[in-house]
């Protein structure tokens, strides 16, 4: 039998005995993904997953997995010639992401809904029908690259900084890394994925991006917990951090840490941000900006993906992010057990939230280190 050199995908075959899924959600990057692989001569499949796909959702553009964009996957799997199937998935959807958002929104976190769907849903349930088709692999186009490293797979950050969607996919695990492909993490620009779309003809070449999370088509989160957890805005106070009440509000799931306009306590000489939300007493915590200024979080459901065990050395010099909008900074990691720890930021940073994912970067590179849930707990300002 001769040997084969690896594949653009790393497999020791010819591109038409490896079978990749393509997960397509319709818009144009997962699209481009699809195209290129098969014109590479790869045997895809195409799955498209129904998430969320009811009212609103269906008529709104610009949020992920609506009828629209299944409809667009569809067409664009015929325009390349690969085999296409829709999964509903609207219970498991709601099982795993949308009742924990509702729930945690209500415990006075601010979620990340998109982080849970990719591991629980896109990264495990999809993951799994990929293997059930006989898949070598799958692949996603998400911007964020997998290399090859001494210790086998490394996750990294994509090479457009703007683009990097590193901070979502920080709870990919080892086994699932080893699945994976990230074939646009490598791309300079947004712009060069769609004259790919172009080239191979695929009428989402221009198509907006997702901007709404997709069971939030409005970008209204306290409609959506309303209606999903009734009563569930009910008015309470104001409080500055004495306790004293300044005014009242309308449901604590209106606030979000970090938060200034919109208090309706005006006429103060000192600007007030919301600095802690407490949900059992109805009460909207409010402090001047210095409030805001965290040091030390305590981070749970650590997904480690650097050399070794989390717990093997004591304290490391890490980069962090604390919101996705924002680049990595100096800190201290120091295991607190198999997946907690504290993260000491070198530099306080402002309007750190539970419920908000804590990411680990190499200091001074693209490797991302894994990472962790900000916990509800008070952290250490």
């Amino acid at each position: 039998m001769p040997a084969f050199a690896a594949n653009s995908l790393g497999f020791a075959k010819p591109c038409a005995q490896t079978r990749v899924v393509v997960a397509m959600s319709g818009g144009v990057d997962s699209s481009v993904v699809a195209a290129m692989l098969k014109a590479e001569g790869y045997d895809v499949i195409g799955v498209t997953l129904q998430l969320y796909d009811h009212g609103a959702a269906l008529k709104k553009i610009g949020a992920c997995c609506a009828g629209q964009d299944i409809h667009d996957a569809r067409r664009v799997a015929e325009r390349i010639g690969i085999p296409h199937y829709v999964l509903d998935y609207e219970n498991r959807f709601r099982e795993s992401v949308i009742d924990e958002f509702a729930d945690a929104y209500l415990a006075g976190a601010t979620p990340v809904p998109c982080i849970r769907c990719n591991e629980r849903v896109k990264f495990r349930d999809l993951l799994q029908t990929a293997r059930d088709l006989d898949a070598d692999c799958m692949a996603t186009g998400h911007y964020i690259r997998r290399l090859d490293g001494p210790h086998g797979a490394e996750l990294h950050a994509a090479a457009d900084p703007g683009r990097d969607q590193s901070y979502f996919l920080f709870s990919t695990t080892r086994e699932q890394l080893d699945f994976l492909r990230f074939p646009l993490g490598g791309l300079a620009s947004k712009a060069d994925t769609r004259a790919l779309a172009a080239a191979h003809g695929l009428a989402v070449a221009d198509k907006p991006d997702s901007q709404d999370i997709c069971f939030v088509p409005d970008g209204d989160y306290a409609a959506v917990i309303e209606k999903l957890r009734p009563g569930a805005a009910d008015p309470g106070e104001i409080v500055d951090m004495d306790s004293t009440v300044l005014g009242t509000h309308r449901g604590v799931i209106h606030y979000t840490i970090g938060q200034r306009r919109g208090l309706g306590i005006g006429g103060l000489d000192t600007p007030l941000y919301v600095v802690r939300l407490d949900p059992a007493a109805r009460r909207v915590v409010v402090g001047p900006r210095e409030a805001l200024a965290t040091r030390v979080i305590p981070v749970a459901e650590v997904n480690w993906l650097g050399d070794g065990a989390l717990t093997d050395v004591a304290e490391r010099s890490v980069a962090v992010r604390v919101r996705s909008t924002r680049p990595p900074v100096p800190a201290l990691l120091r295991p607190t057990g198999a997946t907690t720890a504290h993260v000491e930021l070198l530099t306080p940073e402002e309007g750190v939230s539970p419920g908000q994912a804590c990411v680990f970067y190499e200091p001074g590179a693209t490797r991302v280190l894994g990472g962790g849930w900000i916990t509800a707990k008070e952290v250490r300002r």
